[in-house]
């Protein structure tokens, strides 16, 4: 497995919490979960582009089995009273040579705080470290959110409607 699959970092929110962003683990099975029911229904909905509370074993596996080549995925980690908490998730899947998809989610009430972007600009590190060129993502059109985090990233985002999603291309 790369060296990748020990990432850790720490970062700092925007209300002054600091926060770890590490790589995902096949042992954070329950924290992940955990984490998706801490999400709100709007923000699971545009993350998977319906209203999911629950995932088969299949599913759950290929969350957690990452092979830190053609997929990288990394949470963020905070401390809420003394506990190690999972609070959001980034990935990426490569789709072909020097091309991957990345997808995020955030529990609500730590939205707003920066965790989308660094999520974001660590995915990037390692995109690139990785000789990866492109990012892509699915977004719906209402989740300006995210929109903005790729506006506000500094890699200058294309964007396409199609029927009923923007196609967002990112170029490393």
């Amino acid at each position: 497995m790369p060296k990748i699959a020990s990432y850790s970092a720490i970062e700092e929110l925007r209300d002054g919490r600091k926060i770890e962003i590490r790589a995902l683990r096949p042992e954070d099975q329950a924290g992940l979960l955990a984490a998706v029911d801490r999400i709100g229904t709007q923000s699971l909905y545009r993350r998977f582009f319906g209203a999911r509370r629950n995932f088969s074993e299949t599913e759950i596996a290929f969350f957690l089995n990452v092979d830190f080549t053609n997929q990288v995925a990394l949470v963020a980690v905070a401390d809420e009273s003394g506990r190690d908490t999972i609070v959001a998730g980034g990935r990426y899947i490569l789709e072909r040579p020097g091309v991957a998809e990345i997808a995020f989610a955030v529990i609500d009430e730590y939205q707003g705080q920066g965790l989308g972007a660094a999520l974001l600009r660590h995915l990037v590190e390692i995109a690139r470290s990785a000789g990866l060129k492109e990012f892509t993502a699915e977004v719906l059109p209402e989740n300006i959110p995210m929109l903005k985090v790729f506006e506000k990233s500094g890699l200058k985002p294309v964007t396409r409607r199609e029927a009923g999603t923007v196609h967002v291309t990112l170029r490393l």
